[in-house]
């Protein structure tokens, strides 16, 4: 695993700042603690750090063929690699390392534009040809790898795997994007292809960017998409079979490593298949890491322990409490946008610990949104066969009335919880999913914010994100069309964006075999009920475990990797988040009522309601607006 930085020159006569491409490239050592390299010629500087994986001795980048006329810097795995080079080989080329980069290189020779087309893993990467004055960026299809990239108004091209690698260039504006503000209080997150920053963008899973000197405008190119909804006819034993073979096969090829693997090992359902699946390819007990909170409620360790003890695992567990706060800042530091899902500070805990015991790591991430493990799946899919029932025109007066008149009851059972049930049902489809999904749902928002937020936004409304994702997605199936919205945003947005950063902030490599292309695209044609069989979620994954794992672990009640910030905001973090939401660096933004801040503190913290999503999420706010733009670009 490793970071890439570069620059295109507005002219192919102009050589870059080789100043900036070092700073650029040092600013991400993190990403690549064991070596440094870069290139420069006229047009273009690339630079890279690494993370040495494969070809210890080789495989330095960034790297080029033998005329020296192409080359390439990298980020990732391509698992697939030893098959593409034995193809170019047979094709005429040459190859001097043992490793994956040089695979690129070739490939780009040979393919051109489509040879992303052939790679099978999770990549980012920049490719320059001289003799075309083309610079070629791909990121992986499911977005396990970030890429960024920006143009300064002298015509110059940045990109880098991280934000703030592009954010040591002064020339780069620091202006926030009143859309993305709005993305990320709905979301939780920065969907792509925006970022936090008006002026920087994110280059979308599945999609490759194609530049040359002093190109002004430019529209990435998708080069794949999942398909839902061409079911095949499968019975649950013959799925369940092949589920298990899929399974193996993406594991064994991401258990290919020259430095110590290990796996997260949280006690859920995934990664507990993971690890199951590892210690039947491995005559050496796995290193099993894995975290704890103090608080009973949302402790899975011993699950944890139960599955390494089964499987003779060497487990490793570290326990987060309150104190551990303390990280707020550096994560904002860690994410360089506002990012709001609470458990990035325990997946940072686990990945520290991780790198303790070894450098490369797999983990169960995805397997919810690729074999639908999400309890709102359920949900969403009951309410949308009730909207096919009942004409918009009955629907939305009708739920809207029962919505309003029904109390807001979060501390009510479940069972009881119906207004958010109504809310849904008053909308379409694509409102209704952004209800159960919203960190700030649509009418706190709108108390949120200033009105001149409200203004800045000028009817933009963060639904777009989802709606712009639905024109591609299959209609007829609930849950094809949810999940393909998940995979498009929440997937790559959140959860990937979240392992990434927090594992790359320790010089660890996280691999997910849950996501390995073949394997969603098989997932994706199973059939909806036996993805969701009569409401148990990821039934095939869990039927195919049965001999392997025990009950409790299989189908207890998904618990998910939280922690009780609802209570650490009325005890040890009390006075921090009172200092954070009510404080001067909000309320001078502008962008939010002052009155609504201390409101929703002040309801929280007498327990009159939780408002603990939303607190988290303005704390990271305010934490990203201090150690992200109250900066220089000499302080980064």
């Amino acid at each position: 695993m490793c970071g890439l930085a570069g620059i295109l020159a507005p002219h192919a006569s102009a050589t870059p700042d080789r100043g900036l491409l070092q700073r650029m490239n040092a600013v991400q050592s993190h990403r690549g603690p064991d070596e440094a390299g870069s290139h420069l010629e006229p047009g273009v500087a690339l630079a890279h750090r690494r993370l040495s994986i494969i070809d210890l001795a080789g495989g330095q980048q960034p790297l080029a063929n033998a005329a020296g006329t192409v080359v390439t810097v990298y980020n990732g795995e391509i698992y697939n690699f030893p098959e593409l080079a034995q193809e170019l080989r047979a094709r005429g080329y040459a190859f001097r390392t043992h490793c994956d980069t040089e695979v690129i290189v070739h490939a780009w020779e040979e393919w051109g534009e489509a040879c992303v087309e052939r790679f099978r893993g999770m990549f980012a990467f920049a490719v320059w040809d001289r003799r075309q004055q083309t610079l070629f960026l791909a990121r992986d299809r499911l977005g396990i790898k970030p890429l960024h990239y920006a143009r300064l108004p002298d015509g110059r091209w940045l990109f880098a795997s991280e934000i703030k690698s592009l954010l040591v260039c002064p020339e780069l504006s620091r202006d926030l994007d009143p859309a993305a503000v709005e993305d990320y209080f709905a979301f939780g997150y920065v969907p792509d292809p925006r970022s936090i920053f008006r002026h920087v963008h994110k280059l979308p899973p599945g999609h490759t960017l194609t530049l040359q000197p002093g190109q002004r405008e430019v529209r990435p190119r998708a080069y794949w998409d999942v398909h839902f909804g061409d079911a095949r006819a499968l019975t649950a034993d013959s799925a369940t079979d092949e589920l298990r073979a899929r399974l193996t096969e993406a594991v064994e090829m991401r258990m290919v490593s020259e430095v110590p693997l290990g796996a997260f090992l949280s006690g859920g359902v995934d990664s507990s298949a993971v690890v199951a699946t590892m210690s039947g390819l491995s005559d050496a007990p796995v290193n099993a890491c894995s975290i704890g909170f103090g608080d009973p409620r949302f402790n899975e360790s011993d699950h944890a322990r139960a599955v390494a003890e089964r499987f003779g695992a060497r487990h490793f567990l570290d326990q987060v409490d309150a104190d551990r706060l303390r990280l707020i800042d550096p994560l904002a530091c860690i994410y360089d946008e506002p990012f709001a899902d609470s458990s990035a500070l325990p997946t940072y805990e686990l990945s520290r610990l991780t790198r303790q015991h070894v450098t490369v790591a797999l983990s169960g991430d995805g397997g919810d949104e690729t074999l639908a493990g999400y309890r709102r799946y359920r949900g969403f899919r009951q309410e949308e066969h009730l909207r096919a029932r009942l004409p918009g025109g009955l629907r939305r007066p009708l739920f809207g009335a029962l919505a309003a008149l029904y109390p807001k009851a979060d501390w009510a059972p479940r069972p009881l919880r119906a207004k958010a049930t109504f809310q849904a049902l008053a909308r379409d489809a694509v409102e209704g999913y952004l209800r159960s999904v919203a960190v700030v749902d649509d009418a706190s928002r709108a108390r949120l914010f200033s009105h001149r937020m409200r203004t800045d936004l000028q009817g933009y409304h963060a639904r777009e994100v989802l709606q712009t994702h639905a024109q591609n997605a299959a209609q007829e199936e609930p849950l094809d069309f949810v999940q393909y919205l998940d995979m498009k945003t929440w997937l790559p947005g959140d959860i990937l964006t979240k392992v990434d950063r927090a594992s790359m902030a320790h010089g660890l490599e996280v691999r997910v075999p849950l996501l390995d292309h073949h394997f969603v695209e098989w997932a994706a044609r199973v059939p909806a009920d036996l993805r969701l069989h009569r409401g148990e979620g990821k039934y095939l994954l869990k039927r195919a475990f049965e001999p392997d794992l025990p009950h409790e672990v299989l189908y207890r009640r998904k618990q998910g990797f939280v922690m009780p910030i609802a209570d650490w905001f009325r005890g040890p973090l009390a006075d921090s988040l009172r200092d954070a939401v009510c404080g001067e660096r909000l309320a001078d933004s502008g962008w939010f009522d002052p009155d609504r801040l201390a409101r929703l503190v002040a309801e929280h913290q007498s327990a009159r309601s939780d408002h603990s999503r939303t607190l988290w999420a303005l704390m990271m706010f305010e934490s990203f607006l201090r150690q992200r733009v109250d900066v220089a670009a000499t302080d980064i």
